[in-house]
């Protein structure tokens, strides 16, 4: 009988069971969506803009769909020479469109005077200023990519310390003769010493020799973004090659068009020049506000 009770109490354990009421189990709390759209209320000259907006949004810039990452970040250059205020407009949703608007901080940009250069880089013969045109249509073919890689929203490094010898935007004269607005920052260093990638990237030129700007690597660090490497002694990478942040890139020269061992470092936003010290700048504050205070 002892047996018999414990086999039915076994029995009748599951529909016991089965009939209990349980409490129920609360559906975890749904995260609303991040509808805000966020820009810096104004910037300088030749700054590289990075937002955010809406997930999924539509992000006009002049003629330009801009790229938009999976969590809604957007990035876009602000050239020498624009003034006043740039637009943006955000469609967050079919016929929802909001508009953005950011002032640009105008900047002054100094004159530079540079002598010794070589006057055949100054005012180069027919044949010579058809071999750079050549060479600068290269370079700007590989400006044109348009990769979804975020590389660019790495806070940047100095790829190679040394003392600034020449500012983005400063007006040069070379040799007397007015050129164009410097379109890079040129950083002084002993020849042959290491040049870092900045921040991640692809390759995507590379090539010892040309005329202007002698030993030339491109990095393309996504959304349009890219950093050239100027006057190099050597280069130690090639196109496609795929680069960590802190790696080797190749060497500081002083091939081209230059007087003196230096680091010319270019970024650019498609065909629009930014300031690499800007972007520099922007990284030390966001690795600032990161930092906890001690």
């Amino acid at each position: 009988m002892f047996v018999g009770s414990m086999l039915v109490a076994a029995w009748l354990a599951p529909a016991a069971f089965a009939g209990a009421q349980t409490a129920p189990v609360a559906a975890p709390a749904r995260v609303p969506a991040d509808t805000r759209i966020v820009f810096p209320p104004a910037v300088q000259q030749g700054a590289l803009v990075i937002g955010k907006v809406p997930a999924g949004s539509v992000v006009r810039y002049g003629e330009r769909v801009l790229r938009t990452t999976g969590y809604g970040t957007v990035v876009f250059g602000v050239g020498r020479e624009a003034s006043g205020t740039v637009a943006l407009q955000v469609e967050t949703a079919p016929g929802r469109v909001d508009t953005v608007r950011i002032a640009v901080t105008p900047r002054d940009f100094p004159t530079e005077y540079i002598q010794g250069v070589p006057p055949k880089t100054v005012n180069p013969p027919p044949e010579i200023a058809a071999r750079i045109e050549r060479e600068q249509a290269e370079v700007t073919a590989a400006r044109a990519r348009d990769d979804d890689r975020a590389d660019f929203a790495q806070a940047f490094v100095w790829p190679v310390r040394g003392r600034i010898s020449g500012r983005f935007g400063n007006q040069r004269v070379y040799n007397g003769q007015k050129g164009s607005g410097h379109s890079g920052m040129d950083i002084a260093a002993p020849t042959g010493t290491a040049i870092v990638a900045p921040a991640a990237g692809v390759v995507t030129f590379a090539k010892p020799g040309l005329y202007l700007t002698g030993g030339t690597v491109l990095l393309d660090h996504g959304h349009g973004v890219s950093s050239n490497f100027l006057h190099l002694s050597r280069i130690d990478v090639k196109v496609g090659d795929r680069v960590a942040q802190g790696q080797t890139l190749g060497a500081v020269g002083a091939t081209g068009r230059a007087t003196g061992p230096h680091l010319h470092w270019g970024m650019n936003w498609f065909d629009v020049r930014v300031d690499p010290l800007l972007v520099l700048e922007r990284g030390q504050a966001t690795q600032a506000a990161k930092t906890p205070a001690l």
